[in-house]
């Protein structure tokens, strides 16, 4: 069933996944001026235990593009009618930009058909009006396909092009590619759209919400979204190498994140391992477990429960600060083997070599300029940076 017509309106449609899986289906909303194909590489990983569901917002991809200008209105009236044409209850809402605003409108209007939300690269209010209407009146004396090269580059970071040029092209094809009038009308969409007001403190959702966000993200910046996280009292995680599309960029790091949210909560021990694998990586955890024997299977289990289903679990404060936390102290009670340990996970929360100075830094002030120094060395060793020795 590619495409259906629920409210006079034809949408283009895909589903895969388990027909019946334990766990509320998953629904993905595609950012302006593309269309489902941006979920492929990440619906392929979620179909293995979820049932997915995306299809084209109007205006793009192969849904219909009707003239004029659209609202959050018309985009959550286009869910609701296609969640009741697939006589769908209660979903998961994975919204990306465009599609994030209109998850978060739909969980306002229609709470009760939202069991949990995950917003990729999104805010309450994305731009500001004068920037979309400069965007619309650009389209209009250019033609989207004139801007697209340029415009694309907000998608991904920089190093993107670099490494995928052909993948860089084609999604400029895409972009090119997407109808004028429905990329106006979903401009004039975001130029009107702002939940701020109503989406202002913690639990003002109503549901578990997660907040992703590429580490090089220049559209809704990792700040501003993390910012929002804090605000409604959201976990917040950051992608690293990835843009404003990192489902595209970093497939494998935002499912893993999206399988540990829409697990059931499980016990501590199911909790822990869920959060260590995604903060040290699966191979690492295999390998520990694989290799623990009689005299420390046990400690391993407790770690797992009492670490990482702890404090680690808990959702005040999100895995990038407590990596942070967990660095701090690492380095200044000089645990080096623990510390080489999380310089290397860093690839997973997020942390930055920046981020690695600064804490550093601090650690150097009240702790000790030996133990920071000590600390330095380590990092430079686990990401190959060269490094002046070890001179106090």
């Amino acid at each position: 069933m590619p495409f259906l017509e629920p409210d006079a309106l034809t949408l283009h449609v895909h589903q895969t996944g388990s027909a019946a899986p334990p766990a509320a289906p998953v629904v993905l909303l595609n950012p302006i001026g593309s269309d489902l194909r941006v979920w492929d590489a990440l619906a392929a990983q979620l179909s293995a235990s979820c049932r997915v569901i995306r299809y084209d917002l109007r205006g793009q991809g192969l849904s219909d593009a009707p003239d004029g200008e659209y609202t959050l209105a018309d985009h959550t009236a286009d869910l609701l009618a296609l969640l009741d044409a697939l006589q769908l209850g209660a979903v998961t809402l994975v919204g990306c930009s465009l599609g994030g605003l209109v998850a978060q409108a739909f969980a306002l209007a229609y709470p009760e058909r939202v069991t949990r939300l995950a917003l990729l690269g999104t805010l309450p209010r994305i731009g500001s009006a004068e920037g979309w209407q400069g965007r619309m009146e650009q389209v209009r004396a250019q033609g989207l396909a004139a801007l697209a090269p340029e415009l694309v580059r907000r998608w991904f970071a920089p190093a993107y092009f670099a490494a995928h040029p052909a993948d860089a092209r084609g999604y400029a094809t895409l972009l090119a590619r997407t109808p004028q009038a429905g990329y106006l009308g979903s401009c004039a969409a975001l130029r009107d759209a702002d939940l701020s007001g109503r989406i202002a403190g913690a639990g003002a959702l109503g549901m578990p919400v997660l907040v992703l966000c590429g580490a090089e993200d220049v559209s809704t910046p990792p700040a501003a979204c993390r910012a929002f996280a804090e605000r409604i009292g959201a976990p917040f995680v950051l992608i690293a190498d990835a843009g404003h599309l990192p489902m595209v960029e970093r497939p494998e790091a935002v499912a893993r994140e999206l399988r540990a949210f829409l697990e059931p909560a499980g016990t501590p021990y199911e909790r822990g391992l869920a959060v260590r694998r995604r903060v040290l990586g699966e191979a690492h955890v295999e390998r520990a477990t694989r290799a623990a024997g009689d005299l420390d299977r046990d400690f391993q289990t407790f770690i797992t429960e009492y670490a990482w289903g702890g404090p680690w679990s808990r959702g005040h404060l999100d895995t990038h600060t407590r990596h942070l936390l967990t660095l701090a102290v690492l380095s200044a009670l000089a645990r080096e083997h623990e510390l080489e340990l999380h310089v290397r996970a860093t690839r997973n929360t997020g942390v930055t070599p920046d981020d690695l100075r600064e804490v550093f830094l601090h650690v150097a002030v009240y702790a000790g300029v030996p133990v920071a120094n000590r600390a330095f060395a380590i990092a430079r060793a686990v990401l190959g940076q060269p490094g002046q020795g070890e001179e106090s």
